[in-house]
């Protein structure tokens, strides 16, 4: 995978944690606390994956620029 792939994939995955909050918002204005809390679970994995992906576009761009 190349650090131009990896960072569509961050982009992708910014995205889904976007709309994802934006359902967490939705769900504590009708206090749905069980709902909220699978969602919060949701939003901290794509947290993660978003900062792998990050990690390895780095890893790439250093890769890269080594001569």
């Amino acid at each position: 995978m190349t650090a131009e792939d990896s960072l569509s994939r961050a982009e992708e995955l910014l995205a889904r944690l976007e709309k994802t909050r934006a359902e967490l918002e939705r769900l504590s204005q009708a206090n749905d606390a069980e709902k909220a809390l699978d969602v919060l679970t949701e939003l901290s994995e794509l947290s993660k994956a978003i900062e792998d992906e990050l990690q390895k576009v780095k890893r790439d761009a250093e890769t890269d620029a080594e001569p």
